[in-house]
């Protein structure tokens, strides 16, 4: 798997994740949420993003987006 799969799956399950704190236990976790999407925009825009360090330094494949 390289990096750049690595961080979408994590991302993704990070909102599911989320949006089950949300429904189960409170409104409050969509701060969680919009984190989760402030860093993902930051991280287009900036190509900085801390979950491809992490994935990197587990041995994933470096892909394209995080060189």
């Amino acid at each position: 798997m390289t990096i750049d799969r690595a961080v979408l799956a994590f991302a993704g399950a990070m909102v599911l994740l989320s949006a089950a704190l949300v429904y189960f236990v409170s409104p409050w976790f969509l701060l969680f949420t919009c984190f989760i999407g402030l860093n993902l925009i930051q991280s287009s825009f900036t190509g900085f993003c801390p979950a491809a360090l992490v994935f990197k330094g587990l041995g994933c494949r470096v892909g394209e987006a995080f060189r």
